[in-house]
Parts: structure tokens; C-alpha cells; sequence
């Protein structure tokens, strides 16, 4: 049998092996059975193969991971391959020993264990990326805070369905919260209540699926527990009058002084549909003035398209650039970006009688006032970059001139609302003087062919009554000669 072909496992060989269509694996010529594994999703990892029970052909094949690329060097992850493939050599089993120590496994370990080994995104076209330092954080925190004090102690192996219902129902009556302080001017506050309950148990479900795969229990409970594990839909959401009433209260905290580039952001929030990082942390690189577009490297469904109206463009065309900083909104102090948005906006939503509006419902603003306009769903989707699965085959056909000219129609009415001119006139590119006087015009051409002006002034007021109301009524613009 030919002898399997490899290379040095080295960091270079490493750092330079590319992702492909699907896993593969690059062996080590020095060490048998120890090679890397490459997935799709560019994921690296350090394995072992071996045969159990002193090896042999009827023998069964077993796998071992021995950690993550960049938590480990190669070297590293050879000298522990090498250790436990002499245990093998010796009559050993480190996978099923491995498997059986953690059927054994407290929650708290395992929760241990996902830390180091399972904290990927597990669905969407991001599936198998390690997951992003705040989410990942984020994520850890919760299964510390509510999982551990209440399940921590009991075998993973032993959890039911049950006991994944009480424990939301513990998490919803507040038993997990508090309020600790664990140094100068530093707190750890915990919050109950459903919501918080419906997060951890999705962080918890995702725990017991890593779980399954890497044969440490058989069934996740979360799956079948009967328990509720999606949020409120959110249908808040600005009317025109409301984001005039926003505009004029930002309007007035940047005559009062307020740092502009608050104000800026949260401008650019309304005109956008943007998620609030992705404006306060916006980087030049990723602005486009000339084509009209953001292009975000690192926005929440990865890298992301989002077109622009014209007020968002002029916007960041009157932006000066920082030398020393990449942000388009750098930080005070440091070389972040600006983090002061907080208070400026509590202050706007105050000063416009805006109780409960966040962020958030600007980026819902857009999509209510794109659908009340009546753009085509996938138009909505481009404008704001939503990347659900069931809408990927429409949003990929998406052309960026139709989405941008979308952009345009959605964020001038928004844009001229901010600006206080909401009006009567439906049509976002002209004024009711321009529209009178285009009348006027062709009523004068009408007038040199003959007809009468009485009868021009009959069909246009009956034509346009409801759009040129203001202009018709109770007048006419020719008279008879």
C-alpha cells in the first residue's frame, strides 16, 4: 500500500493552507496520524488517527481533536499528538477515554469546554466561523450568570427537558439576577425577567448541540422542552411627522454645542437603516462616495453591501477626515472610534417626545417607510442588508443602481422629514412651486393650440386634485381672453 503523502506541519505550511468547497486534511510526513483539518469555512484544526485496541485491521478507527489552530502552534499541538499516540502504542484509547470522562461532565464544565471548543456560528452562510469577541463574550456571560448558579453542579449527561423548564421559569422570576460590585467604579449587574430567559436558553440549546456532536450526551433537552425561546417581534417603528420632531431636537442640541458627531450619527442612522455599530464604527475604507454605497467588512451577517440616498452622501462628503484616524467618527481620546452617542441620544428622544425609540427603530423606520412606498421586498432587503436565508436566491439578484435609486426614494422622504419639510406634496423630487409652474407651462402650450383655459383648468384640477391641491383649489391659473 502506497504510504500516504504529507508535509512538515510547520506554521508556514499552516498559515498558507486555504479554504476549499469542502474539508480536507494536510498530513504530517514526521508524526503518523497527525495532520490538520481545513474546513469550508477556513476553520483549522489539529487532529489525530488511530487505530484502538493495539491497532490492526479489524480494529476501529478513531479520531481525536487536539485543538484549534492559534490557541496552538504546530509545534505544540505535535508534541501533545505525539504523547497521546504513544499512549495508543501502549494499549491505550485517548478518544474513548476522552468521551467517557466527559459523559461524566458537570454543566459547568462543558460550559468550560464550549468556551475553548464550540463557540462558532451554527447556522446561515456564516456557519462554522468563530463567533465575533463581543457576541462570544456576550454569550459566556449568560451561561455564567444564569446557568451555572442554577444547573452548573448536575451532569450534562443527566438533564431533561424538565429541568431546562424550570429553569427558565427560575431565570424569568429573577432568581439569577443581581447586582455586585467587584471594584472601583466597576459592577457586574445581572438582569432576569423573560427576555433574559429566552437568550440563555438559545445560548444553552446551542451548549447541548455541541454537546451531541462530540458524543458527550445523546439528546439536546432544550429542543424539546417546552419553553419559548424567541424574542418579541419588534414593530416600533417612526412615522414622518415623528422623525421631523427627531430632526428638530437634533437640530437644537447641535446649536447647544452637542459633539456633531452624535448628532451625525444618529443622522446618518435615520437616513441609512444602519445598525448602530456599524455607523458608530464606520471606517472610510468602507465609504464609497463616488458609487454610493458602504461596503461593511465586518457587519452582523459578515461582509455587506448597503446603497445610499443623496442626503446620506452629502452627509459624509461635509465629514472632515482625521489624519491619524481610519474611523470616519474617531474617537475623543485613543484610537477607537467615538463612543459618546449615548447621552446625545437620550437627549434627542426626550426633546422629540420619542419615549422607548432606540437605534433600532431608525433601521425599522426605513423598512416601514421602503414598504409603505411600495418597494419591491428585495429593494428593502438590499437597503437594509439582511442576509435571511430564505430571502439569499432574491437578495443576490439584487443590482446595486435599482437598490441605490431605492435608497434614494426611501431616504429622501426620511431626509426631508429630518429637515422638517414634510409638506403635502408626494412627490420627493419637486416642490408644489415647481409642479405649479410645470403646469403653468404646459397650460400655455395648451392655450397657443386653441383650447380654452377654462377647459385646460376643468381637466387638470379634476387630473390632479389630489396631488395639486394646494394650488388648484379656489383659483385658476389662466383666464379666458
Amino acid at each position: 500500500m502506497a504510504k500516504r503523502k504529507g508535509v512538515t506541519l510547520t506554521k508556514k505550511v499552516v498559515d498558507a493552507a486555504e479554504k476549499r468547497g469542502k474539508r480536507y486534511l494536510i498530513w504530517d510526513d514526521e508524526l503518523t496520524g497527525f495532520a490538520l483539518r481545513v474546513e469550508p469555512t477556513g476553520v483549522k484544526t489539529f487532529v489525530i488517527k488511530y487505530r484502538a485496541e493495539g491497532g490492526g485491521r479489524s480494529a476501529k478507527q478513531r479520531w481525536l481533536v487536539i485543538g484549534r489552530f492559534g490557541a496552538l502552534t504546530p509545534d505544540q499541538a505535535r508534541k501533545i499528538a505525539k504523547a497521546k499516540l504513544g499512549s495508543v502504542a501502549a494499549g491505550g484509547d485517548p478518544a474513548s477515554e476522552l468521551q467517557a470522562r466527559r459523559r461524566e461532565m458537570t454543566i459547568a464544565a462543558l460550559i468550560d469546554v464550549y468556551e475553548k471548543e464550540g463557540c462558532v456560528i451554527q447556522r446561515g452562510n456564516r456557519q462554522g466561523e468563530p463567533m465575533k469577541t463581543k457576541t462570544k463574550a456576550y454569550t459566556l456571560a449568560r451561561l455564567r450568570h444564569h446557568v451555572v448558579p442554577l444547573l452548573g453542579t448536575r451532569r450534562a449527561s443527566e438533564i431533561n427537558p424538565g429541568d431546562i423548564e424550570r429553569f427558565v421559569a427560575d431565570v424569568t422570576a429573577g432568581k439569577t439576577a443581581k447586582d455586585e460590585k467587584i471594584g472601583p467604579r466597576k459592577r457586574i449587574i445581572v438582569r432576569g425577567g423573560a427576555g433574559a430567559a429566552r437568550k440563555v436558553v438559545r445560548d444553552l440549546s446551542a451548549v447541548f448541540s455541541f454537546a451531541r456532536r462530540n458524543e458527550i450526551v445523546e439528546s439536546n433537552p432544550c429542543e424539546t422542552a417546552a419553553v419559548r425561546k424567541t424574542d418579541n417581534r419588534r414593530e416600533r417603528y417612526l412615522t414622518l411627522d415623528e422623525v421631523t420632531r427627531l430632526g428638530a431636537a437634533l437640530d437644537e442640541l447641535e446649536a447647544e454645542g452637542v459633539n456633531i458627531k452624535a448628532v451625525n450619527i444618529a443622522r446618518l442612522w435615520a437616513l441609512t437603516g444602519c445598525r448602530r455599530t456599524e455607523i458608530a464604527g464606520l471606517q472610510w475604507s468602507e465609504v464609497s462616495l463616488e458609487d454610493g454605497v458602504l461596503t461593511l467588512a465586518d457587519s452582523k451577517t459578515g461582509k455587506s453591501l448597503r446603497p445610499l440616498g443623496i442626503a446620506a452622501i452629502a452627509l459624509l462628503r461635509n465629514i472632515n477626515k482625521t489624519h491619524n484616524s481610519e474611523f470616519v467618527f474617531p474617537a475623543e481620546r485613543g484610537i477607537g472610534h467615538f463612543q459618546g452617542i449615548k447621552n446625545t441620544w437620550s437627549k434627542a428622544i426626550k426633546k422629540a417626545n420619542l419615549p422607548g425609540a432606540t437605534p433600532h427603530t431608525l433601521r425599522h423606520t426605513i423598512g416601514s417607510t421602503a414598504t409603505s412606498t411600495g418597494e419591491a421586498l428585495a429593494l428593502t432587503g438590499a437597503i437594509l442588508g439582511h442576509a435571511n436565508p430564505r430571502s439569499t436566491a432574491i437578495y443576490a439578484h439584487v443590482q446595486i443602481d435599482p437598490s441605490r435609486q431605492a435608497a434614494e426614494r426611501v431616504s429622501g422622504k426620511i431626509a426631508a422629514a429630518l429637515a422638517g419639510k414634510t409638506g403635502n406634496s408626494h412627490d420627493p423630487n419637486g416642490s408644489q412651486e415647481e409642479i405649479a409652474e410645470i403646469v403653468r407651462s404646459l397650460m400655455e402650450k395648451l392655450a397657443q393650440q386653441g383650447i380654452k383655459a377654462s377647459e385646460i383648468n376643468a381637466f387638470i384640477s379634476k387630473l390632479a386634485a389630489d396631488e395639486l391641491a394646494p394650488i388648484s383649489a379656489g383659483k385658476h391659473i389662466l383666464t379666458d381672453a
